[in-house]
């Protein structure tokens, strides 16, 4: 086949590849070409170098043949078919380029531009505007028509979106904004209104873009081929000259971006087609949440203090890190080697949070070092661990394509994972069935053309109930894959588990009572789990965040395996990682037991590979996790802390609890580019680095490792890695590295999953997933194919052991938390957004019943009261809590949801039950205790920091009187 484009590169072939073992051979313009069977004629064309104009094309969607701009001639068919929508055959002979194909060419592209402004010299789109193209590619040079008769050239623009503009003066109606939602991102929020003349783009449910159904993922806007929808940011700052392909940091999904540049100013962010876990699809998030990175509570200077009610004093990296070394070598001859301590980010990247874990064992000389995945999947770690091998997910994302039935348990994608999402809605439109299990109504249970068949909402905390109740079903209805279990399970933890599943008591009609759901929708669910083809389960953070996280993660890892969905495309056991790169975090060996590799510090052998490495001698024992480091802190035995990226006041449970720890310690060094919650209790700040200022890894919720390639310079003069290395040298541990690819380098050295990952390698392949190795050089999309990591798959019992967290009489209900699609996590990034306009305050949902009871209305102040504390929210009245239940998110550090949560965690890891906690909620009209007191510390604390703003100033003015 003769191919003069790359298909992998930017150019747009015009309509998607197909997927097919029979070749077309046809001739266009005199030359052979061959493809696959179901091609169209403009892709052929324009795989040979030959470009056909088009306005309603493009490769990302599906063919529409609207603008009639694609017109060609092929011997022996009548007329002048679109090239879009005519597949090759055998055999075809095609001419793209006839002066009759010009004359139709040129009449149409006359009949746009009599209804569209003549400005391009001062359109935003100049120079990068398909209709200015195309009307020099068909030689397009005078219009006939004027404006006297009705044009649409007065229509207003709206610009109600904090993002983009949408200007239908400058519309020409192709479609392609309304099929993007639809086929890309699965909203079906855009429509065309009117007929014929009249015909006009409009955003459904609303008066205007931001009040209607669309969800801002850019789409539309990297769709049209006009400046109809246009970006503020180009708008203002006009076309990008440059692009640097990189890695989102939001969700666990790593949707590759190229963040397009004018000099060393970044003027947006657009998803990269060629990008292999997103394929062009974005997010509001990672496609326009990104002006935190210059905003202007960054700080960019180190800052020292002694004591948290001082004010910060500004100084240089050498002083800062000088004064933090001191101080931990301080700590450690006072109280002894294990007084200090290191907490690596699931934000930063995998070089990063690996040297943050090789501080503490080298330089540090203890174990103390966990991570913010402690908080959200340790129990996954653990859980699939304990059955198949490995500590991740099995699949990649693409998998979900080949799914006949989707089970979604505890998650909730079109929120927290919105881009694999609207690849899971397209399945579903595709034919395949959907089972949710989830407390809340999430949008997956009833969107536009993807319902749930089943949603099973149960009780907070019953997820292991519910899970032993479908395996009961699988068991005692016979509908075990027993041939896989055979060859690839261990019999005799078959045998126990299947006994024990098979009891009574873990029938639907004894558990479904538990669970307040009713035993003929688990036996349905577990039916079509068992014997709908090819079946998939995805979970997030509802199945991890529970006193037995590790147990439900076990008893997912029993149900794939026993009805052999597991090892091949379409099936497996899928955990949706909440942040950029949790796994990562996980890989680099942040936890106290583990080295790099998910590989015990006890274990002797692979203790010594590090200690030869590293040079250094490292302790044999664990050492302390987050909760054990406040337990520590409180009582006297830990002093100092290194926080690099991660905001535990705000996101560990507990507040109080962990504030309290914070203030007990003599020297918390924080790392991080805004002055977050735990910063305020800190006494050493180190400038950070967002994503765009640095150079690493991130790897996602399916293993997919990519780069992360610097687009400016860091603002506060070093890189995250950069002040590791230089306060692990000021320890007296050299660190020596010029580079983030010395440490990947490294860590591929001792990381036996890592073996051939390296940046020339994903420079080659664009991203690889481990394990990538001898054995997978190319990486591994799909885990298990043919055995189990651990070898034989085991399966584990799961007795359902009721959380120690229960209603009473005076916290009846339970409230369980959650995220929402316009802010992430703690808020601290997109907080700092236009995304506040569609999320500007976390608020409690409550059911109707409930609220009224209790006389509360839409929008009332309400107490909510646990046994760990009480915070203020405003009320939303909804149904999509069930009675008894209560939701919120987490975004807004004022809100305090984490004052609420209490202590339980998971029994194997510590992960903390943030899912169910009981709770009472009644009508207020002033701020809890808690949130007055929060106020006056963060006033004080903001207060300090702009006495240090002032200094800063005032030595400024004298210097230059000087």
């Amino acid at each position: 086949m003769i191919t003069l484009f790359d298909p992998n590169t930017d150019i747009d072939l015009g309509t998607p590849a197909r997927d097919s073992q029979v070749q077309v051979t046809l001739n266009i313009d005199g030359r052979s070409i061959s493809v696959p069977e179901g091609t169209s004629v403009m892709r052929a064309a324009a795989l040979l170098g030959t470009t056909i104009p088009k306005l309603c094309a493009t490769d990302s969607l599906e063919a529409f043949g609207s603008c009639r701009m694609c017109l060609v001639e092929i011997d022996g068919m009548r007329g002048y078919p679109a090239s879009c929508t005519t597949p090759v055959s055998e055999g075809m002979s095609v001419h793209t380029q006839t002066p009759k194909l010009a004359t139709l060419r040129r009449n149409v592209m006359e009949l746009y531009i009599s209804d569209h402004p003549l400005d391009c010299l001062t359109c935003s789109a100049n120079g990068n505007c398909e209709l200015q193209t195309v009307a020099g590619q068909v030689g397009l040079r005078e219009v006939r028509y004027g404006y006297a008769g009705e044009n649409h050239l007065a229509d207003l623009k709206d610009t109600s979106n904090p993002y983009f503009d949408y200007d239908p003066s400058k519309c020409i109606v192709c479609n392609r904004c309304v099929r993007a939602c639809e086929e890309t991102q699965g909203t079906f929020a855009l429509t065309i209104t009117g007929r014929g003349f009249e015909s006009r783009v409009a955003a459904a449910g609303g008066e205007n873009f931001l009040d209607s159904e669309c969800v801002s993922c850019g789409a539309c806007v990297q769709a049209c081929p006009t400046a109809t929808l246009m970006e503020k940011s180009v708008v203002e700052l006009g076309q990008p000259e440059r692009s640097v392909i990189t890695t989102c940091a939001y969700c666990g999904v790593g949707c590759s971006f190229r963040a397009e540049m004018k000099g060393d100013q970044l003027v947006r962010m657009v998803p990269d087609k060629n990008g292999q876990a997103n394929h062009g699809h974005s997010c509001v998030k990672g496609r326009f949440a990104w002006g935190y990175a210059t905003h202007p509570d960054r700080i960019t200077k180190p800052m020292i203090r002694k004591h948290i009610n001082d004010p910060w004093q500004e100084v240089s990296w050498d002083e800062a890190v000088t004064y933090a070394a001191s101080e931990f070598r301080r700590l450690q001859q006072t109280y002894g080697r294990d007084s200090i301590g290191g907490i690596t980010s699931s934000r930063c990247t995998n070089e990063e949070t690996y040297l943050v874990q090789k501080l503490v064992r080298a330089a540090f000389g203890n174990n103390n070092v966990d991570t913010c995945a402690r908080v959200c999947h340790s129990p996954t770690g653990y859980g699939l661990k304990q059955t198949l091998g490995e500590s991740a997910g099995t699949q990649s994302f693409d998998s979900v394509m080949q799914a006949d039935v989707i089970l979604v348990m505890g998650a909730n994608p079109s929120d927290a994972h919105p881009v694999f999402a609207s690849q899971l809605k397209r399945r579903l439109r595709e034919g395949a069935r959907l089972i949710v299990i989830d407390p809340r109504r999430i949008d997956l249970v009833d969107s536009v053309h993807a319902r749930a068949e089943l949603h099973l909402a149960l009780r907070p905390g019953t997820n292991v109930a519910m899970l032993n109740a479908l395996a009961h079903v699988i068991v005692t209805e016979g509908l075990l894959n027993q041939a896989f279990i055979d060859a690839r399970c261990e019999g005799s933890d078959f045998a126990r588990w299947s006994e024990f599943v098979s009891r009574a008591e873990n029938s639907p009609e004894v558990l479904g009572d538990i669970c307040g759901v009713a035993a003929a929708d688990i036996r349905a669910a577990a039916r079509l789990y068992a014997t709908g083809g090819n079946a998939a389960i995805y979970y997030g953070l509802g199945v991890t965040e529970h006193s037995q996280g590790s147990t439900a993660v076990m008893g997912i890892a029993n149900l794939a395996m026993a009805t052999g969905n597991i090892g091949r495309e379409g099936v497996g056991v899928n955990p949706l990682r909440g942040q950029n790169n949790v796994q990562g975090s996980c890989d680099m060996g942040s936890f106290p037991h583990e080295l790099p590799g998910y590989r015990h510090i006890s274990n002797e052998v692979v203790r010594a590979q590090f200690e030869q490495a590293w040079h250094v001698t490292l302790q044999p024992d664990p050492g302390l996790r987050i909760p054990n480091m406040f337990e520590a802190a409180l009582g006297g035995s830990f002093k100092g802390l290194y926080c690099q990226g991660e905001d535990i006041a705000q996101s560990d449970p507990n507040t109080q609890h962990v504030t309290a720890a914070l203030s007990a310690m003599e020297c918390v060094v924080v790392q991080d580019i805004f002055l977050n919650e735990t910063a305020k209790f800190a006494h050493v700040f180190l400038p950070g680095s967002s994503f765009l200022e640095k150079d690493g890894t991130f790897t996602n919720a399916e293993r997919r490792i990519s780069r992360v390639r610097k687009v400016m310079e860091p603002l506060g003069g070093k890189a995250d890695w950069e002040g590791t290395v230089a306060l692990a040298n000021a320890l007296g541990y050299p660190m020596n590295y010029q580079h983030p690819s010395d440490i990947m380098d490294e860590i591929a050295s001792l990381t036996p999953t890592f073996t051939n990952v390296s940046y020339a390698a994903l420079e080659r392949h664009g991203s690889l997933q481990w394990p990538c190795n001898a054995a997978a050089p190319d990486g591994t999309p799909t885990m298990h194919i043919e055995e189990f990591v651990r070898g034989k798959g085991r399966f584990m019992l799961t007795g359902y052991i009721p959380t120690e967290e229960k209603v009473n009489t005076r916290y009846p209900l339970l409230l369980t938390t959650g995220r929402i699609l316009s802010q992430y996590n703690v808020g601290a990034q997109t907080r700092r957004t236009e995304n506040v306009a569609w999320h500007g305050e976390d608020r409690l949902e409550i059911h109707p019943t409930d609220a009224e009871s209790r006389g509360i209305n839409e929008g009332d102040w309400v107490g909510i009261g646990s046994r760990a504390g009480q915070t203020v929210l405003r009320a939303r009245i909804t149904e999509r809590v069930a009675p008894g239940v209560v939701y919120t998110t987490f975004h807004f550090p004022e809100s305090g949801a984490n004052v609420i949560t209490t202590d339980n965690s998971d029994w194997a890891t510590n992960c903390p039950e943030y899912k169910v906690t009981a709770v009472e909620v009644s009508r207020v009209y002033h701020p809890s205790e808690w949130q007055k007191r929060y106020q006056a510390f963060s006033d004080e604390q903001q207060h300090l920091l702009d006495e240090r703003r002032q200094a800063r100033a005032a030595g400024t003015k004298a210097e230059v009187r000087r």
